[in-house]
């Protein structure tokens, strides 16, 4: 894990195609903006792990098998 240290206003770059942007910082509470390629999913953790268990869940049940 990488540990950057940036102010409100600053950047970060991941790569060529996504850019985070520290928007402001309130106490404990950072503000991002996140600018990455439509093609590119972008979810709060907690977000995220719920569609990994729905996709699981899914994947359980076994393929779909065309009629």
């Amino acid at each position: 894990m990488q540990i950057l240290s940036r102010a409100a206003g600053e950047r970060i770059s991941i790569g060529q195609d996504i850019t985070l942007y520290i928007v402001a910082i309130n106490g404990n509470n950072v503000r991002l903006g996140i600018e990455a390629p439509r093609h590119i999913s972008v979810h709060r953790a907690e977000i995220y792990e719920r569609i990994k268990k729905q996709l699981v869940g899914r994947l359980a049940i076994g393929p779909l098998r065309p009629r």
